[in-house]
């Protein structure tokens, strides 16, 4: 592939890291905020609050894992130099995405799963 001489200016790629950084920040604090909004909720009706809890606590955590990835990106993003460099960390990035995603969608099928079954031996007996 051909490289362009198009480089991204020092100055430019500081200042998206510096918003990147600030974005990350603002995210962190929602998800603090987040997070103890799930632990109040999980006071709730004990034989459903058991695995509703898990269910949200792991996918708080995929949404985290998610988020931090997008960063890392967009970080790694701003420190590219050429045009060819943005293609690639894009097509990493989109790969270890879907990758996750499946992975996560599934365990979550699985503990969604666990919990209904739970809460149906629970209410037979």
């Amino acid at each position: 592939m051909q490289r362009t001489p198009f480089e991204i200016p020092d100055q430019m790629r500081e200042m998206a890291d510096k918003s990147v950084e600030q974005a990350r920040k603002a995210l962190g604090q929602y998800l603090d905020a987040t997070q103890q909004a799930v632990a109040k909720a999980e006071g709730s009706a004990k034989s459903v609050r058991d695995g509703a809890a898990e269910v949200s606590r792991q996918a708080l955590a995929f949404v985290e894992n998610n988020v931090n990835a997008s960063f890392d990106f967009a970080h790694r993003l701003v420190q590219a130099r050429t045009v060819e460099e943005i293609a690639a960390l894009q097509q990493e990035f989109v790969a270890r995405q879907m990758a996750g995603l499946a992975e996560q969608g599934k365990n979550i099928g699985e503990m969604v799963g666990r919990a209904t079954a739970d809460v149906m031996d629970k209410t037979r007996t």
